[in-house]
């Protein structure tokens, strides 16, 4: 896999490193705000495409959906927060397969509040694992928080959270299925990242048991990036979602 191509493209795009374009610069409010994405650059145009994402999961279609194979070692890096995100870097080596194509995980950070919905439900926290394959082809795996006790796999990740620009290293690598429910079942859509440029052709896969978050970690989250950041709903138009 043609990772250290991928992964910068990725990370600059997906993962909220900054703007594709340099001097480009894009945010959740204001000029530069979500509303405005598509008028920033040429670059940013698919922002106003018809197959975006977020959305709200209803009006499921019922569908044999494959079980989701997942194929993950222990890989956290490093935490990294862009200004946009709290995200963590993943080592090479961990695979989600789907439609019978191996999708490598690049990283996973967090949305707060939630970016999609589920039949109108908004969740505090949203995490996003990032995967793409040989040719580029990006599928993501979102997955939603809820209120409760303290997430074990959070707190291994940080005690606090690194601040705007900083990075800061995981002292022993983490597998992230301790992130994950047991229940993978999961629902399908076609959409496209949630930031610029709004690339679309997105696999997305949003799972439907939620986790569990302390009240404290996700504040922690939204302190270390000091805003909402999460893109509002985008119509479904045509598409469907599968369940």
């Amino acid at each position: 896999m043609k990772r250290a191509a991928l992964s910068l493209g990725v990370l600059l795009a997906c993962a909220h490193a900054g703007a594709v374009t340099p001097g480009t610069h894009w945010d959740y409010s204001g000029e530069a705000g979500p509303e405005n994405w598509a008028t920033l650059t040429p670059e940013f145009g698919a922002c106003s495409g018809k197959n975006q994402a977020p959305v709200d999961i209803d009006g499921l279609v019922e569908a044999d959906l494959a079980p989701l194979r997942l194929n993950y070692k222990a890989g956290t890096s490093e935490v990294v927060n862009t200004g946009h995100t709290v995200q963590v870097v993943y080592a090479p080596g961990s695979q989600l397969t789907l439609d019978g194509n191996e999708y490598e995980l690049l990283q996973f950070h967090f949305h707060m509040p939630s970016e999609n919905h589920i039949k109108g439900q908004s969740y505090p926290l949203e995490g996003h694992l990032v995967h793409t394959d040989d040719e580029g082809n990006l599928a993501v795996i979102a997955l939603m928080f809820k209120e409760g006790e303290q997430n074990a796999a959070l707190a291994r990740l940080w005690d606090t959270p690194p601040k705007a620009g900083e990075t800061q290293p995981i002292a022993a690598m983490m597998n992230v299925t301790e992130l994950l429910p047991t229940d993978l079942d999961y629902y399908r859509f076609s959409g496209s990242l949630t930031t610029p440029p709004c690339t679309e052709g997105v696999r997305w896969l949003v799972l439907k048991q939620p986790v569990v978050a302390s009240k404290q970690q996700i504040e922690a989250l939204k302190n270390a990036v000091g805003h909402a950041n999460n893109r509002p709903l985008q119509r479904l138009n045509s598409r469907v979602v599968l369940q």
